[in-house]
């Protein structure tokens, strides 16, 4: 058995105090650029302190961070998750709700004794603090990334491309031409992803997007319905509005409702992900539905082949999404 790596053992053989490898293990913001990519080259060679060697570990609970609130969206991938770990006889540790966001819990994660791995759902960390866990050979896997991850570092996703081009181009089969979209945040992975899906489907029918018919908001209610209202006070509005998701499209029928517009007849709605709350609306909502509790199984059965040290090839899984028609969708209305 290979010994047990240590803290002294990294400030050997990078030349540096055993105080300043502690900071850099500690994310500590007062480390120079050029000391802390030294030692974290050598905690990449010797393996993470407290670890024997650079094995990863086997046994140990998983530690699952969901830094939002666990809605019908963020809950059926938590539980899912949670069921799956059931069943492979490990221990979950969860850290959830939005507090959980300004938690700086990364930088502790490849410390923390009793951890085998962890599961980070939509983590809202910047990319190169991924890549420095990555580098501590610390097993973790990204459920719904925000933001484009290096190929190794593992993750599961919806297909976001091909559900936005899907619902496109069903919108395009019904006449609209002048369509609406309430996108998600500029830099989050998916709202790129299902932009380009929606350009694409305009682009199979002989149509160019139209700037001033996006709005990027963040995908709450709220925004989708402030968003709805000021693509549908321009002068030649759209006939319909594509929600980043399906809260954000109930706020769209709100604006549409406060105007008189009747859905499908006047303004077309559509929704992503088919939550509960696109049965609940009055028309139902035409979504996308996405595999949220596959997602789930899917990042637990990656993490244990990590655990398990088996071969782990395609580690950029992207599940397949579906179109789902219900009546907030019709034939495209004259628009003004």
């Amino acid at each position: 058995m290979p010994r047990r790596v240590t803290v002294r053992d990294i400030a050997a053989e990078t030349g540096v105090s055993i105080a300043t490898v502690s900071r850099v293990l500690n994310q500590a913001s007062n480390v120079a650029p050029q000391t802390r990519e030294l030692v974290e080259q050598a905690v990449g060679r010797l393996g993470t302190p407290g670890l024997r060697g650079g094995a990863r570990p086997v046994a140990g609970a998983v530690y699952v961070r969901c830094p939002y609130v666990l809605t019908d969206y963020f809950g059926l991938i938590v539980s899912s998750i949670a069921e799956t770990l059931d069943r492979h006889g490990r221990r979950l540790i969860l850290n959830a709700g939005e507090a959980a966001a300004h938690q700086p819990v990364l930088a502790r994660l490849a410390l923390e004794s009793g951890l085998a791995g962890a599961i980070l759902i939509l983590p809202p960390e910047p990319g190169d603090d991924l890549i420095r866990l990555r580098g501590r050979r610390f097993p973790f896997v990204v459920v719904d990334p925000r933001t484009t991850l290096p190929r190794d570092i593992p993750s599961v996703s919806a297909a976001h491309f091909s559900g936005a081009r899907q619902v496109t181009a069903h919108l395009v089969e019904l006449g609209h031409r002048r369509i609406g979209v309430i996108a998600g945040p500029r830099e989050w992975l998916a709202a790129d992803a299902r932009l380009s899906g929606h350009a694409a489907a305009l682009a199979d029918a002989g149509f160019l997007p139209t700037a001033e018919l996006v709005r990027h908001v963040e995908p709450t209610t709220e925004q989708g319905y402030l968003a709805a209202g000021e693509l549908l006070a321009l002068p030649d509005r759209p006939t319909v509005l594509v929600a980043f998701n399906d809260k954000a499209a109930v706020g769209a029928l709100r604006a549409a409702a406060e105007r008189g517009l009747s859905v499908p007849d006047d303004l077309s709605v559509t929704g992503f992900d088919d939550i509960d709350v696109s049965r609940s609306t009055s028309p139902q909502l035409t979504t996308v539905r996405q595999p949220l509790q596959e997602m789930g199984r899917m990042a637990v059965s990656l993490l244990i082949r990590l655990l398990d040290r088996h071969e782990v090839e395609a580690l950029h899984v992207e599940l397949a999404t579906e179109l789902v028609v219900r009546g907030s969708t019709g034939r495209a209305a004259p628009s003004g």
